[in-house]
């Protein structure tokens, strides 16, 4: 019995030294070797202070508008041991570690001073080491990247119900007014130039809320600068009714020249509503685009529901090259389908964005009474709507009748009340740091704008913005360099820029 305790004792001492516990991390190492330096600084300690150095290690102190630069034996020269420096006190602010390389930020405040240090180190086989260090003793202010507090700036009013923005450079952009023109905005003078040739088939709103009818997306080639052209949305009238149409034109002398045709949903027909007209280029290139269902009430559907008919032009998202062909890769929904078919199921969809870090494409749905959802795009789709919806329809007793073999794809996220979302955009500048890669969405519905944050394909959180200003949205974008604007959809619109103030 004794050799069988004695055994055991044996084998779990062993255990627990070959596996030592409670290693120290990498960031303790680091903050090991910034104290041992602090140690000798503030004694004078040449052993502790050359201990925490690199062979290799520079040092510069920054005073009177000017940097002196040492060795690391220039700087242990500076050194005798002394009585320790009363009332050190220092203060880890940040500690970054890449692999072997590390950096950190340090305050120190003496009886006399207070001052900042920055050391950069770096890990060898015998432990971590200061590699280099700048010292200044100017006061110093300290900006926390991550702080929002959004503020609103309007910077162009006076549009009419403004539907989107493209910017041809940081100051200058095209706005489409969905009750007026297509208009070019300096936005530091303010000029605003109407845009002429736009096609005469336009059928303007003449109802103004509630009607959908008007121009919709402005669209720039993903070369334009070389080529000049644009692609937009509207709707086009004949003596049948109207509808969607998409177009491409060469922008020349502040004129829509060369126009195309790209695509007509037909059938052309009396209703006003949920036209669609969200355009976006995919990273592949191709021009992907939203058209509605168009009709205001579920009791209208024919026996085959019109997001549901392959045939039907209408409820649908389509993929063509940016000339109006059809990319050879496009999903098979069999010879009757139409052209460019790309997913079936849709309602509304005016939002379409591309996520630029996946390149998969998200769009916004319109519900009903609620329902209003938020999609990732994937080819060959079924969205469900008629069939189902994550709210309820506005004719109650409507009950569509199953389809054989359907799937249908099931939204990545849906609102309990009424939002209309409409724009979305992935957010990437810089002024808003801690909402890089988060999802942007534009309300009309109470006047909403809407922060989410973004894992895989799952929206793991929300947050709404301006509760306390709410206007009803139309598009959330950025510029160029990162700026962050929103258009209102109002009789006077604006342009509204997203300014964070704690930046």
């Amino acid at each position: 019995m004794k050799n069988v305790i004695l055994t055991i004792i044996v084998v779990v001492t062993f255990f627990f030294s070959a596996f030592p516990q409670n290693q120290p991390t990498e960031r303790q190492l680091i903050e090991n070797t910034i104290q041992r330096y602090f140690d000798g600084w503030a004694t004078g300690d040449t052993t502790k202070l050359g201990g925490a150095m690199h062979t290799s290690c520079y040092l510069k102190n920054y005073n009177n508008g000017k940097f002196v630069t040492f060795t690391r034996n220039q700087y242990l020269s500076l050194f005798k041991l002394h009585v320790r420096t009363k009332n050190l006190k220092t203060h880890i602010v940040s500690i970054d570690i890449t692999n072997n390389m590390g950096s950190a930020k340090v305050e120190i405040s003496t009886e006399r001073d207070l001052f900042t240090d920055y050391f950069n180190l770096m890990k060898t086989n015998e432990g971590w080491f200061i590699a280099d260090k700048v010292s200044t003793r100017t006061p110093h202010k300290t900006f926390d990247v991550n702080a929002i507090l959004p503020k609103k700036e309007i910077i162009v009013e006076g549009l009419k119900r403004p539907w989107s923005i493209a910017f041809t450079s940081e100051d200058e952009a095209l706005i489409s007014e969905k009750e007026g023109d297509l208009v070019k905005i300096n936005l530091l003078t303010k000029e605003k130039i109407k845009i002429k040739g736009y096609p005469t088939d336009l059928d303007d709103s003449i109802t103004g809320f509630g009607d959908n009818t008007g121009k919709f997306e402005v669209l720039l080639d993903p070369d334009f600068r070389t080529n000049k052209y644009v692609y937009l949305s509207y709707v086009a009238l004949t003596a049948n009714g109207r509808t969607t149409k998409i177009i491409r034109a060469v922008l020349e002398n502040e004129t829509l020249q060369q126009i195309k045709a790209l695509f007509v949903a037909e059938p052309y027909t009396k209703e006003r509503y949920h036209y669609g007209g969200g355009m976006v280029f995919g990273k592949d290139g191709k021009l992907y685009f939203t058209i509605g269902e168009r009709l205001f009430s579920e009791q209208d559907e024919p026996a085959i529901p019109i997001a549901q008919n392959i045939e039907d032009k209408r409820g649908k998202i389509y993929r063509i090259n940016a000339d109006g062909t059809i990319p050879k890769d496009n999903p098979d929904f069999g010879s009757k389908a139409s052209p460019g078919l790309y997913a079936i199921g849709i309602r509304a969809a005016q939002g379409i964005t591309l996520d630029t870090t996946t390149n998969k494409i998200w769009f916004t749905e319109h519900g009903t009474h609620q329902g209003d959802e938020i999609n990732v795009l994937k080819a060959k789709a079924n969205y469900g709507w008629p069939m189902k919806t994550t709210g309820k329809y506005r004719y109650a007793e409507f009950a569509p009748k199953p389809i054989p073999d359907n799937k249908y794809t099931d939204p990545a996220w849906s609102w309990l009340q009424t939002v209309a979302p409409t724009g979305l955009h992935f957010y990437s500048g810089n002024e808003f740091a801690a909402w890089k890669r988060n999802l942007l969405v534009a309300g009309l519905s109470k006047g909403s704008l809407w922060r989410m944050v973004i894992e895989g394909e799952n929206i793991k959180s929300t947050e709404e913005l301006f509760t306390d200003d709410r206007v009803r949205i139309r598009k959330v974008t950025q510029s160029p360099m990162g700026k962050l604007y929103i258009l209102t959809d109002e009789l006077n619109g604006k342009l509204v820029r997203i300014r964070n103030v704690a930046f």
